[in-house]
């Protein structure tokens, strides 16, 4: 049984456990070993985001120092698979070795979706779940990593699901991490419209893939519409009813 080791979002850690939890059985249900390292921590991404450069690289040494000896690391988060691949090499390039084991330690670590299509060849995970569905393509995934098809890809290979179109499913939820909290009335805003899209569409269940997103579009919903869905992939691939 092939190893592969966890890199669980801190957002996933303190907020949404759910997901690092169905991360783990959707693993074990392909057959791999999921390892998680208790003393990872945060990967930087917020202090890289207000200009913590002191921190930030403090966090890339330690991630680094945690997962050097690791085969495959696997995360739920594709905004957080970015900042390891590809700004702690920038982060560290004045210290060749570090920036060097940067490089190497990025080489080896995928967001789910893409670790699951790309590196596995899995396009099924056996799921069921009869409903109508939407994506939204979060900003960094598709952007940064160019994550797209391979989520939407697992999500129509669940038995009883139909995929909806979702008018503009690229554009940003409004989360941006620092962002919604800095301009928390633009933030609003922009989850106000991207929820609007959702329930336009009449699909049941929003799904994304990105835990922030996760946290901005769910919290909006219950609040204003409680009665509407949105999920994690992880969680929704789990399903079986």
């Amino acid at each position: 049984m092939k190893t592969v080791s966890l890199f669980i979002p801190c957002l996933v850690d303190l907020f949404l456990p759910r997901i690092g939890e169905a991360t783990i059985e959707l693993l074990r249900h392909l057959g791999l070993a999921p390892v998680y390292h208790e003393t990872q921590t945060c990967c930087g991404q917020p202090a890289i985001s207000t200009g913590r450069t002191i921190q930030a690289v403090r966090a890339a040494r330690h991630f680094i120092d945690v997962f050097k000896n690791d085969e495959i690391i696997v995360c739920p988060s594709g905004s957080c698979v970015y900042t390891v691949k590809y700004e702690y090499p920038e982060l560290l390039k004045n210290d060749p070795i570090l920036c060097r084991q940067a490089e190497e330690i990025g080489k080896r670590t995928f967001e789910l979706s893409q670790f699951m299509v790309d590196v596995l060849g899995v396009n099924s995970t056996g799921a069921s779940f009869h409903c109508q569905a939407v994506f939204h393509e979060s900003c960094k995934n598709l952007r940064r990593l160019g994550i797209s098809e391979q989520p939407k890809k697992l999500i129509e290979n669940v038995s009883g699901t139909m995929l909806l179109p979702l008018t503009e499913a690229d554009v940003c939820c409004g989360f941006g991490g620092a962002f919604s909290v800095q301009f928390p009335e633009i933030s609003e805003a922009i989850v106000e419209q991207k929820v609007r899209h959702f329930i336009d569409s009449e699909a049941d269940v929003l799904i994304l893939s990105e835990p922030g997103c996760l946290l901005n579009l769910d919290g909006y919903l219950k609040l204003k519409h409680p009665d509407k869905k949105a999920m994690h992939l992880a969680e929704f691939l789990c399903r079986t009813g």
